[in-house]
């Protein structure tokens, strides 16, 4: 189990902007790009292509390897962030019921909604349900949840504990990081100083100990000047409770460092990026990016690029580029298999099950 994935961070300051702090926390790289996708994409559910839809909005996407959203905004402001979550169980899907792929789970909804409110009045309705992907050796399989926020201040995360969503929507929600679930973060944040209780304000790197770190502070900013100034102030939070670099810690040997953060400006659409082992930041505007339909799907290159030296830096919503028909041929055979394996669980369940008997009477 990975112990620990990533933090996320709402703060409207008294300027009437909404920004936002999330990191990323992995035991290796995710290969992570930003694509711009445009309004008017066909997409469908990557289970059973039951619930098809055209995007409404264009939206600005973090991936892992080029294929699975893990965080974004779209045009309106309206944003979301995977996170990880141990105790999440989204049981059987039902196969008549709505239902979306873990791999496109953030794209319906920067594609959908403008506001949290029309995403969760759409969740309650739906009821939808969440296929989850697989991994064979038992070590990596998602256990996600999902946080929303947008560009008027309000906020909502999504889990699942029996298979079903439980939303917990509230303006006041401004901070989510993973275990254990969102009710009893609410309560255990309460034992510290500054936050109802007496106890001083923990240091560790647990998701609870951060929880109260990132709650504290983000009641205790100063107002900012400037977006510049908001930016940083956030990013002061951010980089407060993300997972250092370090050997694990006894009993937790895939504890996660942080691989990645970023901090969105929702009212004035600037999305920013902080790789922990490329030396670049860089910003992009969504006001310079064309999201009419039938413009072109464009990626960023954050792997290769910031890796060098004299690379990316800045501002660089000028800097996006098409991939080309070959390398779009094989992310939409990536897509497919994503979607073959959605619609497998059950026999996946089985093939895991073999594995993990085999990898363990290798260890004997």
């Amino acid at each position: 189990m990975i112990e620990d994935m990533c933090t996320r961070v709402v703060w409207p300051d008294a300027n009437g902007a909404v920004l936002v702090g999330r990191n990323m926390d992995f035991r290796m790289d995710l290969l992570t790009n930003l694509w711009k996708y445009p309004r008017g994409m066909k997409r469908t559910d990557g289970v059973h292509g039951k619930l098809n839809w055209t995007s409404k909005y264009g939206s600005l996407v973090a991936t892992a390897f080029d294929l699975v959203g893990t965080d974004g905004m779209n045009e309106k402001g309206f944003a979301g962030h995977i996170l990880w979550l141990a105790e999440s169980e989204y049981g059987k899907p039902d196969t008549d019921a709505t239902q979306l792929s873990q791999a496109v789970w953030l794209q319906y909804y920067l594609d959908n909604f403008a506001t949290v409110e029309e995403a969760v009045e759409w969740t309650r309705q739906s009821q939808v349900q969440i296929a989850q992907l697989f991994d064979p050796t038992g070590n990596l399989v998602p256990t996600l949840h999902l946080a929303l926020d947008d560009a008027t201040g309000d906020s909502a995360i999504i889990e699942y504990t029996d298979g079903l969503p439980t939303i917990y929507h509230s303006r006041d929600y401004k901070v989510m990081t993973n275990s254990p679930t969102y009710d009893q973060q609410l309560e255990l944040v309460k034992e510290f100083e500054g936050l109802g209780g007496e106890k001083p304000l923990p240091g560790s790197t647990l998701a609870t100990d951060r929880f109260a770190r990132a709650s504290y502070y983000v009641e205790r900013q100063e107002q900012p000047a400037t977006q510049l100034a908001a930016i940083a102030a956030m990013f002061s939070i951010i980089r407060n409770v993300a997972q250092p670099f370090r050997t694990p810690d006894p009993g937790k040997p895939d504890a996660s460092q942080t691989i990645w953060q970023v901090v969105l400006d929702l009212t004035n659409r600037r999305y920013v990026f902080e790789s922990t082992t490329r030396p670049g930041i860089v910003w992009v505007d969504l006001d310079e990016l064309s999201f009419s339909e039938g413009s072109k799907v464009l990626r960023l290159d954050l792997v290769g690029r910031l890796a060098l030296e004299g690379g990316l830096a800045g501002n660089v919503s000028r800097s996006f580029s098409d991939v080309g028909e070959f390398a779009s041929e094989v992310l939409a055979t990536g897509r497919k298999a994503l979607e073959f394996i959605a619609t497998r669980q059950a026999e996946f369940a089985v093939i895991q099950q073999a594995v993990q008997s085999l990898v363990g009477k290798k260890r004997e």
